[in-house]
């Protein structure tokens, strides 16, 4: 854990960004919710698209099970403020309040994650190679430098990215290229996907599908 904050570090401070922003939009560990609270919210409003056990099974939606708590209560406060917009999700976020979205948060981050398998080997080898290694020649830093190895991500700071839906991923790296999606801390995800081609997004977001 020491070493990838190490590297996060000199990530940040070779890109020029700061992570005071980060710290400032991020759930302090100590703002917990209660997981059993939230079950009627999961059954009438997030298992339609997320599964009850934050599995989803259409790519279109991110799978929830196992993600960080903090990272989830991020992104219901952001949905619901606007910080963060989707038309399907600020409408659902509106009705919660902060303990439904702790208790939702708390809920889906103890949820076991359905690993998954990479269904392009060819592309998740080419994935591997930045996820691990980044793009010097561009500027693209090493996936794997904040989410992991393993993509389980740093709690508090960073996402989980392993057993994400291929799909998902994409979308996402290309809001933040396009700046459609602007609520990550510092900007590191925009700037970052700004040096990605179309080919590492998809290369990366299979690869990440198959991290367990």
């Amino acid at each position: 854990m020491k070493a990838f904050a190490l590297l996060t570090s000199l990530i940040i401070s070779a890109m020029g960004l700061t992570s005071v922003s980060w710290a400032n939009t991020a759930v302090t560990p100590a703002a917990k919710g209660d997981a059993a609270k939230a079950q009627k919210i999961v059954n009438d409003v997030c298992g339609a698209c997320h599964a009850t056990d934050g599995n989803s099974t259409n790519p279109t939606y991110p799978v929830l099970a196992g993600q960080h708590p903090e990272y989830i209560a991020k992104q219901l406060n952001e949905f619901r403020s606007g910080a963060r917009m989707n038309a399907t999700m600020a409408p659902n976020a509106a009705k919660l309040s902060n303990d439904d979205i702790l208790n939702v948060a708390a809920y889906f981050s103890v949820q076991q994650t359905k690993a998954k398998q990479a269904k392009d080997a060819t592309l998740a080898a080419e994935g591997k190679k930045i996820y691990m290694g980044g793009n010097q020649g561009s500027g693209v830093p090493a996936c794997a430098s904040c989410h992991g190895p393993a993509g389980s991500g740093i709690p508090v700071q960073f996402p989980r990215v392993g057993s994400q839906h291929a799909k998902y991923v994409l979308t996402q790296l290309k809001n933040f290229r396009s700046g459609d999606r602007a609520n990550d801390g510092g900007k590191m995800m925009q700037v970052i996907a700004r040096k990605m081609t179309d080919q590492e997004m998809k290369a990366v977001a299979e690869y990440m599908s198959g991290l367990r």
